[in-house]
């Protein structure tokens, strides 16, 4: 979702840093709040008929500090998300707006099988965005300190969008953390790239398909999206490669992958433009591998996970007539947050530095965790098998 893009920041009173999470002490919060959305020019009958009236909604709180115990695994993940109904959804769709996404892919360079993968991820098609009060969620989480000026400059956009096209509070509904819309845009994403695609005067994400999907092209050509580029590929590793060059950083002319071995997953020769393309193995050497480009990056910005730009590149080729993975994603049990904690802590003991240890297999725990593999004779894919934990002592 938008809400994991880093978005322009804003300036506001350093005392909201320090603001109270408890629903006791939110009358007082509100009012600080009161007092920057005042110093922002929002008027006064927004504040004192929209801002003043939001209520405290302690579900929010505990969404947003949960944290899930489990890490999950690719299959479980790949398999919910590129389903045979999403694909069949998009290809209708894809049909029924052919020619909007004809103009859209035309003006923006994003191709319609990608606005329709998102749309698919984002809402189901529009069939789900959310209902927590946008203006509640946000308002509780200004309040509480963990996140406190990232929510306040979320609250304050949302404000001015509702002060600049007339939305009703009870229309601005969406997900637990303020995303909206059929594409689940954070209010200062909205603020930035969303379009009044059918001229109607104002930009509704809720409402409008049309001002929905020219929003999301928009975003995409903004964030970089490389006109007549795939987002990346499935591909076929040899019996012998290395697992030498993995991740973003690592990213090597598509000539090299050649040199390297490296085909498309049904055996062809992989193409070789002025092109750069990472490698990642999002379940490990005995899964499916993925060729990502510059595309790739920015199906990220949207959403800074691989395994969902992976879901958004395969179901865009799905709904576009490809295929399914040529390898299927191997069931794996998910990993618990302590033993990977675990594991980093051996990692570490060892003098594979991959820092403080926190449950969470980061760039810096697969390089490490890649070096030791190498050094105890394991493949050397940065995955945490079964194999690399009892070699580390873990169980």
């Amino acid at each position: 979702m938008i809400k994991h893009v880093p978005l322009a920041s804003l300036l506001f009173f350093s005392s909201l840093s320090s603001m109270p999470a408890s629903a006791d002490d939110f009358a007082s919060c509100v009012i600080k709040l009161k007092e920057t959305a005042q110093e922002q020019g929002l008027s006064r009958d927004t504040i004192d008929n929209t801002l003043a009236k939001v209520k405290y909604v302690s579900r929010v709180i505990e969404l947003d500090k949960k944290q899930p115990e489990f890490s999950q695994t690719f299959d479980n993940y790949f398999s919910k998300r590129v389903t045979d109904w999403r694909v069949k959804e998009g290809r209708k769709l894809l049909k029924e707006n052919r020619e909007l996404l004809n103009e859209l892919s035309q003006k923006y360079g994003v191709p319609p099988q990608y606005l329709m993968a998102f749309w698919g991820l984002e809402t189901n098609f529009g069939s789900y965005k959310g209902k927590m009060p946008v203006l509640d969620s946000l308002a509780t989480l200004a309040c509480d300190p963990r996140r406190s000026k990232y929510f306040t400059g979320e609250l304050m956009k949302a404000l001015k969008l509702k002060e600049e096209y007339q939305f009703k509070s009870s229309q601005m509904v969406g997900s637990w953390a303020g995303a909206m819309g059929h594409t689940q845009f954070m209010p200062s994403a909205y603020a930035k790239y969303a379009v009044d695609g059918d001229g109607d005067g104002k930009a509704d994400l809720w409402n409008s398909t049309i001002d929905a999907l020219t929003s999301a092209a928009n975003f995409l050509n903004q964030l970089g999206w490389q006109r007549n580029e795939r987002w990346g590929r499935e591909v076929k590793l040899p019996n012998d490669f290395s697992y030498g060059y993995l991740g973003k950083d690592k990213a090597q002319p598509l000539a090299e992958w050649v040199k390297l071995g490296v085909t498309k997953s049904d055996d062809a020769p992989l193409s070789t433009p002025d092109m750069n393309a990472a490698l990642y193995l999002p379940a490990g050497h005995t899964g499916p591998a993925f060729l990502g480009y510059k595309n790739f990056d920015v199906i990220m910005r949207w959403n800074r996970s691989e395994f969902y730009a992976i879901a958004v590149g395969h179901l865009a080729d799905r709904i576009n007539g490809g295929v399914s993975l040529a390898v299927k994603p191997p069931k794996q049990d998910n990993l618990s947050r302590a033993r990977v904690k675990s594991l980093q802590a051996k990692l570490n003991e060892k003098g594979f530095d991959v820092g403080k240890p926190d449950g969470v297999m980061g760039n810096n725990s697969k390089t490490g965790l890649r070096a030791f593999q190498l050094s105890v004779g394991l493949v050397a894919d940065g995955f945490p098998s079964e194999a690399t934990f009892k070699a580390l002592g873990v169980i």
